[in-house]
């Protein structure tokens, strides 16, 4: 059996990659580490929960101690690095809080497998980073795995400082890693203060949808499905040392984007579509704010053979009809009721 660490992996996409390995692998025990912050929820993984192979600890990867005696407690054969802090607004009203998760919960990580791994063979750190490292794009070209890092944000910074920490230790202590950059992601399970499942709650609620400047920003949208399988791929083919991008092949500008949100809800909930834009309201850009996102994947798809399997229409329905059919999920994450599973779940 191989003992393998995922960090993060009650948030977003981290329950996604935590159910995959879970159910895929039955030669892997999975060690879910979560700090069960904010975005943290066990009910995103009540369906794995009992298999024997699944593991949850509750720790900081900032407390460079505990890691330390996990890696020796679990004897961890490779690490799938998800925790972060991940929100721009956020990480533009805190600062600090990102430069600490990301940065030196990450370098923390970092130095216990360096200590705990005797030797290299058959072992790795895979970290999951994202494309807002590269900066911004205009109307043409993408980002690919030779961009320069042009970080614009605090989160994005944190996020690149933790990616070159990845690559000093592989320089440095040859630390076996593998770096993958993705694009947006959406689907199931999402925190509600990102813009997809907030836009969907808002459009059920009749509340105003907050939109940016003019709407005018690209984004290159993820099923956040696909991206677990990509991380799938990546860890067990991908190459030491070596950075994979990963895209969805889906540029929207924001505008277009809520507005195929609003169309597809307000006709699963039986209204008129188009009937919510008049929620739509305009706002004050964020501070630095970049303009165009969107990831080269053909480096993904020539060497490991990984693409996309949903186009973004067929993606977005599959995502608001999972909204509309978790309602109880939504009202328990917005009332914060989903904070107290932990201690039903492992109190005794």
């Amino acid at each position: 059996m191989k003992n393998i660490l995922i960090t993060g992996g009650a948030g977003f996409i981290g329950s996604h990659v935590v159910r995959l390995f879970v159910n895929k692998y039955s030669n892997y025990n999975i060690i879910n580490l979560d700090a069960l912050t904010y975005a943290g929820n066990l009910e995103n993984l009540k369906d794995v929960e009992s298999k024997e192979n699944y593991f949850f600890i509750k720790a900081d990867i900032c407390d460079h101690e505990k890691m330390d005696s996990l890696f020796k407690e679990y004897e961890i054969d490779g690490v799938i690095h998800l925790a972060a802090e991940s929100h721009v607004d956020r990480s533009i009203k805190d600062p600090f809080s990102f430069a600490k998760t990301n940065v030196l919960g990450t370098l923390s990580l970092l130095q216990a497998a360096k200590n705990n791994w005797n030797n290299f063979e058959n072992k790795l750190f895979y970290h999951v980073s994202t494309d807002e490292v590269y900066g911004s794009l205009s109307e043409q070209g993408f980002f690919t795995e030779n961009t320069s890092y042009d970080p614009h944000s605090p989160y994005s910074a944190s996020k690149a400082s933790s990616d070159h920490f990845v690559r000093a230790f592989h320089d440095t202590y040859e630390l076996p890693i593998i770096i993958s950059n993705c694009s947006n992601n959406y689907g199931s399970y999402q925190f509600p203060e990102k813009l997809i499942p907030l836009f969907i709650n808002n459009i059920c609620n009749n509340k105003p949808l907050p939109v940016y400047g003019k709407g005018e920003n690209i984004r290159d949208w993820l099923f956040v499905n696909d991206h677990a399988r990509a991380i799938d791929v990546i860890f067990h083919e991908g190459k030491n040392g070596d950075t994979y991008n990963i895209g969805g092949f889906n540029e929207w500008k924001n505008i277009d984007l809520i507005k195929v949100l609003i169309k597809t809800v307000d006709r699963l909930l039986g209204r008129s579509e188009g009937e919510s834009e008049k929620l739509i309201t305009y706002i004050k850009d964020r501070a630095g704010h970049d303009f165009r996102y969107a990831i080269d994947s053909s480096k993904l798809k020539n060497e490991l053979g990984w693409e996309p399997s949903l186009q973004f229409e067929e993606g977005i329905e599959k995502t608001v009809q999972w909204y509309l059919d978790n309602q109880d999920w939504v009202k328990k994450i917005t009332s914060g009721d989903y904070q107290n599973y932990y201690q039903e779940m492992y109190s005794n």
